[in-house]
Formats: structure tokens, sequence, C-alpha cells
């Protein structure tokens, strides 16, 4: 189902329903022709159900033999195992689902339903798709299909490969399994790909391929239903919150849950974000870098008032290169007894070098942890001024032996800072981060009313009125930060969801209610 195109905070998008969730896409023509450009990452704010922990699905553009292709892939990462339920869902998949014929193989010495798994999981491998319903036809399927038997009807060709679990995750007896059926060890990795000729590429295929990544996470985590109550958006506003939990207070432009914000999510800082994407540019292409010996820039200062996204904008930084994140927060380092802090650095610098993935390290309020390197004699003054030497000598190694870090420190205090501490060469990139201007602020209003109408809004649930102008809220406003309009929604919404709870009636959010709380938060 679809809904129709609007300039209003909601937007347009197709929505589909899939295992009891929702997936919604943004702008299906657009998304492709990003991916002319640059790669995209999709789903890359989603929540998944256990046993998937993390899913890395992008949409990119190769040149094979000539010819131009769009190639989408996908790899779950999956820790812990489905039961044997699952796994007999998962063997109905035959050869089309190498997935499931694998999982039923590896699940060979665990009692007389994975033993019948097993044994048929060679014989349905060898079966078309379309009859293995015949075989062995569903009980308690629900909505499920097979994966790709659906993909390949859509017209798109997918593989899916699944290694199992490591060596190491044995037993005694060589079975990965433990008695219930849940695999040992570590995460795995499931890949799914797919390659299209440019000229062939279609929103109806980037659906069927999303909709095949979320059928194999459903596919882990069993059920009639795996994905209920979970809405997955692809687009410009692609996230999703944990199902069931409580609407937290946004600290930043863009979305509630910042650990999964892409560039795209950040509204108000066009500037900024243009040259975060420059530095992202330069992290995918390290061969090119290498050809030109060129430095990439590794230290970042963003510096501004409070609650303007800061810490936010690094994170989108490292999701947007696929970047581990760490940040270092005060307590790591500051240390009461002499020499402690100095070890502290030293520790968190020695495992930066040995990072050999792309990693991208926060100094949040850098100025409290290493404060002006000033010039008395006291022993505070040398103990200070010892802390910044020690940073400054670790950052110039850093920067020499690894550059897959990125160091970013932010402050609102950057007068509290030594300038020998954050000079080019360290810091390269210093960006002021500021109060967002009118356009700015109605940008994040208008990003984060869609992104909660998206998350929360349903057939006979509207969270918004149509009367909210995000630009008759920008203008009253002066002032706000990302974090202050933030604040504004979430009083509104809990006001709302309070007079439901009284057993009133559950009215949407209208302007007068959101402008009643802007004044009210100016005074």
């Amino acid at each position: 189902m679809s809904d129709g195109a609007s300039s209003g905070p909601r937007g347009g998008a197709e929505t589909v329903e899939v295992l009891g969730g929702r997936l919604v896409i943004n702008d299906g023509p657009a998304i492709i022709a990003a991916a002319r450009e640059d790669r995209v990452r999709l789903l890359g704010g989603g929540y998944f159900p256990p046993p998937v922990q993390d899913v890395r699905y992008w949409l990119d553009t190769a040149t094979v033999d000539g010819d131009a292709m769009h190639q989408m892939s996908a790899d779950l990462s999956v820790r812990g195992g489905p039961t044997a339920r699952t796994m007999f869902d998962a063997a109905m998949l035959g050869a089309a689902a190498p997935l499931g014929a694998m999982l039923a193989r590896r699940f060979g010495n665990d009692g007389p339903v994975a033993s019948k798994i097993a044994q048929g999981a060679e014989v349905i491998a060898t079966v078309p798709s379309k009859l293995v319903r015949t075989i062995w036809p569903p009980d308690d399927y629900g909505e499920k299909v097979d994966p790709l038997a659906a993909a390949n009807a859509a017209g798109l060709r997918a593989t899916i490969t699944y290694p199992g679990p490591p060596s190491s995750a044995t037993s005694g007896n060589g079975n990965p399994f433990s008695a219930d059926g849940v695999l040992r060890g570590g995460p795995r990795t499931v890949s799914i790909r797919a390659s299209v000729p440019s000229a062939d590429m279609t929103t109806d295929l980037l659906r069927e391929m999303t909709l095949l990544v979320l059928r194999v996470i459903g596919e882990f985590a069993g059920g009639d239903a795996p994905l209920r109550g979970r809405t997955y958006v692809i687009g410009r506003r692609e996230h999703q919150p944990p199902p069931n939990a409580g609407q937290a207070s946004a600290s930043s432009p863009g979305p509630t849950r910042t650990e999964n914000v892409t560039l795209d999510h950040v509204g108000g800082l066009d500037t900024i974000v243009g040259q975060f994407r420059e530095i992202a540019v330069s992290f995918r292409h390290p061969d090119i870098m290498a050809r030109w010996g060129a430095r990439r820039p590794q230290g970042i200062l963003l510096y501004g008032p409070p609650g303007t996204g800061k810490t936010m904008l690094a994170r989108a930084l490292a999701n947007e290169i696929g970047a581990t994140f760490r940040e270092i927060r005060t307590p790591e380092i500051l240390d009461k007894w002499l020499g402690g802090s100095e070890r502290n650095i030293k520790s968190i610098f020695q495992e930066a070098r040995r990072y050999r993935h792309p990693t991208v390290m926060l100094f949040d309020e850098f100025d409290s942890i290493i404060s002006y390197a000033g010039a008395g004699g006291d022993a505070a003054s040398q103990a200070v001024n010892a802390v910044a030497g020690i940073f400054k000598q670790e950052m110039n190694n850093l920067i020499e032996d690894n550059q897959n870090v990125i160091v970013i420190a932010t402050t609102n205090f950057p007068h509290r800072v030594d300038d020998s501490l954050i000079r080019s060469g360290r810091f390269d990139v210093k960006l002021s981060i500021p109060l967002p201007d009118e356009a700015g602020r109605a940008e994040i209003f208008k990003m984060k009313i869609r992104d909660l109408a998206e998350r929360h809004e349903y057939s006979g649930f509207t969270m918004f009125a149509d009367d909210v102008d995000a630009a008759a809220l920008a203008a009253v406003s002066h002032g706000f930060s990302g974090a202050d309009i933030g604040e504004v929604l979430r009083r509104a919404q809990l006001a709302k969801a309070m007079q439901e709870a009284r057993g009133g009636k559950g009215d949407p959010i209208t302007q007068a209610d959101l402008l009643q709380i802007t004044t009210s938060l100016r005074h």
C-alpha cells in the first residue's frame, strides 16, 4: 500500500506490511539516483529482533564488464541461533534458499525433529522452491513466504550465503548447538547479495531486496509475526525505535535514538553536513587517497552551545562510513592519583593504534578532560600540563601509525582548550556548531515531527493534527537548539498521553499545543 505524496511534515511514502511489521520506502527513485553518486546505507537505524544483532545493508553502483550495475548487499550479524521450530521453517526454503538448507544440515544431532530436518535438507535442496509446500506443508507459518522465491518471482536474482558458526564454537563432540537447539559461540554473518543493471533498477526491485532482508531476519527470530510492532524506514529519515520503548528526550537535531543516526537525519546544519560528507568520501576511498599521498582529516574539533548536535554529528559520521563508534568520557581519563590520568590516555591511544577497521573516537566535553595548559608553577598546573602533553604526543603518534581512526573532540567552551592541543596537524578541521537560525529550526521541527509520525502513527491513530506548521513554530522559537525543539515535542507527547491515561480523549497534537509549550519554554 502506498501513501500519497505531501509537502507537509509527513511527506510521501510507500508502506508494505511484512511479518507483522512495516516497511516504509521514502522516494525510491531518489534513493536509486543517489546510489549512482555515492554509496547509500539502508536500514541503518533499524532495531532487529534477537538473535540478529546488526544489519549492514548498502546500495551502490559499479561497472561490471563495461555495464553499470546497481549492487545491493546486506550482511546480518547473528549471535545465538534459531529454535527447532524456526529451523523446520528454514529448511522449507529449498534449493533457492541455501540459508535454510545449510542451517538444517548444521542442526544434525539434536534430537528427532532436528534429525528429520537434517535428513530432509539434502532432498529439499534439490527440489524446486514451488514444490516445497507440497512436501512439508506449513502449519503455523502465518504470513511467512519463501524469501528467495518471492524475490525471484519479482525479477530479483539474489543469493544468500551462511558460513555457519566458527569452529571454536563447537562442543567437544563437534556439535555447534546446545541441547535446546541454540547455536553456541560468537556472532556469524549471513550475506545477501543482488546485482541489477542500472538501466533496469526500479523501486520495485529495491523493495523486494529489502523485503528479502527482513524475511531472512524473520527466519532467525522465528514465530508467526517476528517483526510485529516494528517499522523499518529506508530513505531520507531512516530509523526505528525499539519496540515498546518509552519516548526519550532528544538532545540534538534528528531522531531520538542517535546511535543509528546518519547525516541525512541532521537538520539545520547544511554547511557542516556538507563538510562531513567530504570527510566520509575520503574514508571510503583509501586507495585514491594513497595514490595521491593525501592525508585524510583525522582530527575534528566541534565547538558551540549545548544541544546543537555536536555528539550526534560524531555518531552520524561513524555510521556514514560504517565505522565503530568509541566514546571516551571524563571518568575514563581523569584519575586522582599522580600519573594516573597520563596512563589512562596512553592506554586509550595504545588501543586505538591497533584498530584495523574505521573507528571514530569521540572525546566529549573535551575541555573537562584536557583543561587549559597554563603556565603556573603550582602542582595543579603541572599536572594539567602533563596530561595535555601526553595527549599531544599520543595524538601525533596515532596520526602517524593508524589512518583508520578519526578523533573528534567536542566542547561548549573552546576558550578553555589550549591552542597547541588543537593546532593543524592534530585537529585539521575546526567547526563551529551554532544555534540553528529560523530556517534551520523549521527544518528540525519538520524532520522531528515527520519522524515521530512515521514511527507511531497507524490506521486509526494520528499523532499530529493537520494544522501543525513547522515554519510558524520556528518563527516563535528564537534561540532554541535542536535539544530544545525535541523537548517541545516530548512535552506535547507526554501531555496527550497523560490526558488519555486519565480517561480523556486522545486528540492529535495541534499547532496551538505546540505554540503554548514553545512559549512556556522561552520564559
